[in-house]
Order: structure tokens, then C-alpha cells, then sequence
């Protein structure tokens, strides 16, 4: 299989799998490891005991689901927990966990993009997979939905799968028949047979129907729509539409399509990291045939290693500039994973790495010297993205500016591998040009201050609990207050004062707080307030 380029118009096609024993398989699996084989139970020694679930039901306990064999002796799920406890001896009961059967589903739905990365939850036990484009790499679609249960089934669970052109069909099909393949145009067709129960309708319409003797969705289809709708809603004919494929079933992807992906399917496992580096280096250097072609560079970049057990291992890295050269990505990655130490697992090993491309940039060439050295500008980058790599994007920060009279909101901290950061605005240094603070305090602090005219610079002040006296002032600098956002704050006053310890403050005087604009402000009495706002070197 070769590099895979997302999307392109092509002929839906919609794989659906349905656990219908998820949470029993969950217990199972926990019990008997990662694998489970045909011979398992000959290894075990002994017949496992039937399993079931519980969960409350009102104010008693009832059955939520139920193992094979349980169910090959005849218990059904909704049996009261004491009466099936007395019916079949010997029987294993446990407290149903919902969290853990849905984080299993998602372990499954990450598992399956080896197959497509368009993989949907249709809790609480099934998956929807828009294999369009994708099925002629396994072979063909039947040969994709084979090998998908296939290791499904070695990894320990009972699944079932069906594929149509549409979602709805696809969820309708699935569980009911052997593994059906439906040909674009032949919904109608398929599901003309199937139970009422395939429409996934509520229990009390379902019920009702059953009553009515509309047990198939053939007899449905053959009544009159206006009927149906006065009779039991518009709701039933929205499904029976998804079904036989007159309407679309939306289906929400888990995880967002990239814009290129490379992949290498791998014969035998590898679980050393320099294996995984001389692959990834290799997968780097097809997408950079891509990239070049259309004139951009990854800014965002995802490893994803498939291990043989059915867990995913995903590594993700940001470039505070666009690359695509593979020596720049190995290094990115090599440092990711040097971050994350022991924590870097490989199990059995991994039969399937991914590397994909999540957001690009354009990039233009460049012409270097000789020697191949990259400027300063391209060394800082370089850094920034090595150690965002090595530390998390969210502890590599720079200051974001933006247009703001208010001295605290000109700049803010975001993750260093975002876009560029836009030149900073005039308010940043003042309109006059006095410099800022080196030291801006998130919250102004107030402060107790004495001056000898009402609109001068302070003679002294006292601000935690210490006393500065003023050797030296500047100002006043005047920020207006920024109407759009304060209907009803005070223009602010500031100056740069020297105490006589040569330390310089930076302060400013608001005749008036409104604890409704900025409680953190509000100063009693009615005074001139004054406050704290910065430190000077």
C-alpha cells in the first residue's frame, strides 16, 4: 500500500461492525491477555463459567448482557439478576461498567484506522467506517470486511460487519445475515426481509409494532407513508428512508481527516525505535514528494504505530514553521519520543506505521548556500520545535499581541507552534513612546498614595505593606478606556516613578472604580484610586 491522498470525490461506501458481546469480550479479554485464539480455552484447562452483566433497573437489578454461552443456555438479557441467579447454577455475575465498555470502543475505533481514518461511534457497540476510495488496498471490500473480523476476532471479540453505499443501510444490515456486500443501488432489495428490530427504533414503538404484526421491514414499506406518519410519527419514516437508502444517516468521525498520509504495512513486527525511525524517515521522504507538489510545508504531523494487539500508539508534533524535509521530521520525532521515555511501549510490536500530515502551510523555496546551514531564523525555529517536541506544545509559550488600549490585554500567552505572531501594535509601547514594564502584574494591586495636587504624580505610596517615597516621576500618560468592551470604566493615568532606593514602579490613577465593570478595582470611599500595574528593571 502506497501513500494515500484525502479526499476525493469518489462512490460512497459505508462498513458498519456491530460487539454485540463488547462487554462480556471486555472481561474475557482481561482474563485471558491481549490475544484470543481458537485454542484458548483448551490452554485455560477448563470450560470458563457463563457471564453475565447487571446494571440497575429502578430499584432491582437486571441482566445488561450476557456471554455466547449464557446465552446458549437460555438466559436473556433483562432477566431479573435473582431469578437468573436461581435459574442457572454456577453462573458468574459482575456489575456492568458502561465508561469501560465505551473507552473500549473508542481503543476499537482508533484500531480501525488502519483501515480508513473516517471511523464513526455508534454506541453502545458499534462502529461506522466510510471505506470510499479505500477497499481496492485490502483487495476489494469483501476482502477488507474479512481480514477487519478476522483480527477482530483474535483479539478476542464476536463481531459482525456489513457494507453499503449507504450508513443506514449498512446499520440495518449489520447483525442480520452473513457478512452482506450490497452493490450501490440494491437497499431496497436487501432489507426487505429484515426484523423490525434492524430499524433501531424505540423499545415502546418496536413493541408496538410487534403487536400490530408489522414484523419486518417489508410490511412497513408496503402501507401508505401518510398512515404511517399520522400513526407513528415522522420519526419511523426517517428510518425506514435511511434503510433503504432515499435519505442520508450523517455519521461524525472521530478524528479529523489529514491532509496526507503515507503508510507501511510491515510483515513481520518491529518494536525497536530505530526500526520505527528508519520507516518514519522513509515515510517523510514520499510525503515530501507530495508537499513540494503543492507548494507547502507540515505544520502539524502525526505518528501513528499499529500494534499487533490492537492498541495504537500516536505521536503528535507541530513545526513553528513549515517543514518537509525528512531529516527535520525523524529529528522532531525522535525527540517526542525521547520525551516520553519508558512510556514508550511497543508490546508485541507494531505491524502497521502511519505518518500523516493534519495542517500545512505554504512554503516557498529557498536558495541556501553550499554548505547547506540555515539562517538564524530557521535555527530558532528549529529549537522551538524541538523543544515543544521534547516538552508538549502547551509549555513552549510566546506572547501574542493584540489591539488593545489596555496595557494587560496587548499580549498572551498561546502554544509557540501556532501561526506566526503578527507585529505588535503601537499600543504595545505607548503612544508616546515610553516603554512598557519589563514586569506587568496580571491583576493591578492597589496601592496607598499621597500626593500634593490631585492630578500630580505621587510623592509617596505604600504597596505591601511598604513604604516608597518618590525620588523621581514621569508623566502622566493617559489611556482611555476602551468603549466597546467598558461602557463605563475611568480613563487611567500613568506614570513612571523612582523610589529613594533607585527602584522604579509603574503605576496609574483611576478616579473611579464600578465594581459591576472591574470588582478586582474597586477601591472604598469613593477616593482616587491608585494602583500597582508594573516593575522596571
Amino acid at each position: 500500500m502506497s501513500d494515500v491522498s484525502m479526499p476525493g470525490s469518489r462512490r460512497p461506501r459505508f462498513l458498519a461492525v456491530s460487539l454485540p458481546k463488547l462487554s462480556t469480550d471486555r472481561i474475557r479479554r482481561a482474563r485471558m491477555g491481549r490475544f484470543w485464539r481458537s485454542d484458548a480455552r483448551a490452554e485455560a484447562g477448563a470450560e470458563p463459567a457463563p457471564l453475565a452483566l447487571y446494571a440497575p433497573v429502578g430499584s432491582a437489578f437486571h441482566i445488561a448482557a450476557i456471554c455466547d454461552r449464557a446465552e446458549t443456555l437460555g438466559l436473556l438479557p433483562g432477566t431479573g439478576l435473582a431469578e437468573a441467579k436461581a435459574r442457572f447454577l454456577g453462573l458468574e455475575t459482575l456489575a456492568a461498567e458502561p465508561d469501560a465498555d465505551r473507552r473500549l470502543l473508542e481503543a476499537v475505533a482508533d484500531w480501525c484506522d488502519r483501515y480508513t481514518p473516517l471511523v464513526a461511534l455508534d454506541p453502545p457497540a458499534g462502529l461506522v467506517l466510510d471505506i470510499s476510495g479505500c477497499a481496492h488496498l485490502f483487495g476489494g471490500e469483501k476482502a477488507l470486511m474479512d481480514d477487519l473480523l478476522a483480527r477482530l476476532f483474535h483479539q478476542g471479540f464476536r463481531a459482525s460487519a456489513a457494507i453499503a453505499s449507504h450508513a443506514g443501510t449498512a446499520l440495518a444490515l449489520v447483525g442480520h445475515g452473513d457478512r452482506p456486500c450490497v452493490p450501490a443501488g440494491a437497499e431496497r432489495a436487501a432489507v426487505l426481509a429484515l426484523p423490525v428490530a434492524a430499524l433501531r427504533l424505540a423499545p415502546d414503538l418496536e413493541a408496538m409494532l410487534q403487536r400490530l404484526g408489522l414484523k419486518s421491514i417489508g410490511a412497513l414499506l408496503s402501507l401508505p407513508r401518510a398512515g404511517l406518519a399520522r400513526r407513528f410519527g415522522a420519526g419511523l419514516l426517517d428510518r425506514l428512508d435511511e434503510a433503504v437508502g432515499l435519505a442520508e444517516r450523517p455519521i461524525g468521525p472521530r478524528r479529523p481527516v489529514p491532509a496526507l498520509l503515507a503508510e507501511r504495512p510491515l510483515f513481520e513486527p518491529i518494536s525497536l525505535i530505530e526500526d520505527v525511525e528508519r520507516i518514519l524517515f522513509g515515510l517523510a521522504g514520499r510525503l515530501k514528494i507530495d508537499l513540494e507538489r503543492r507548494g507547502e510545508g507540515a505544520r502539524r504531523l502525526e505518528l501513528s504505530l499499529f500494534r499487533v494487539d490492537g492498541a495504537v500508539n500516536r505521536l503528535m508534533v507541530g513545526a513553528a514553521r513549515p517543514v518537509r524535509e525528512p531529516s527535520r521530521i525523524l529529528r522532531l520525532f525522535r525527540e517526542r519520543m525521547k520525551g516520553l521515555g519508558e512510556d514508550f511501549d511497543a508490546g508485541f510490536g507494531y505491524d502497521l506505521v502511519k505518518l500523516a500530515v493534519h495542517d500545512t502551510e505554504a512554503m516557498a523555496e529557498v536558495q541556501t548556500d553550499l554548505s547547506g546551514e540555515n539562517d538564524g531564523d530557521d535555527a530558532f525555529a528549529g529549537l522551538v520545535d524541538r523543544l515543544g517536541a521534547r516538552l508538549g506544545e502547551a509549555h513552549v509559550l510566546r506572547l501574542k499581541s493584540e489591539a488593545s488600549h489596555r496595557p494587560e490585554r496587548v499580549g498572551s500567552w498561546r502554544p509557540a507552534m501556532a501561526a506566526a505572531p503578527a507585529p505588535w501594535p503601537a499600543a504595545a509601547v505607548g503612544a508616546s513612546g515610553a516603554p512598557r514594564p519589563l514586569r506587568m502584574l496580571a491583576v493591578p494591586e492597589p496601592v496607598e498614595a499621597s500626593f500634593e495636587v490631585p492630578d500630580g504624580a505621587p510623592l509617596k505610596f505604600r504597596w505591601r505593606r511598604a513604604l516608597h517615597v518618590v525620588r523621581r516621576a514621569e508623566g502622566p500618560e493617559r489611556i482611555a478606556a476602551e468603549w466597546w468592551r467598558e461602557a463605563d470604566a475611568a480613563t487611567r493615568d500613568y506614570y513612571r516613578v523612582e523610589d529613594d532606593a533607585g527602584r522604579r514602579f509603574w503605576l496609574f490613577r483611576e478616579g473611579r472604580a464600578d465594581p459591576e465593570i472591574d470588582p478586582e478595582l474597586q477601591i472604598p470611599d469613593g477616593r482616587p484610586a491608585w494602583f500597582m500595574h508594573g516593575l522596571f528593571a
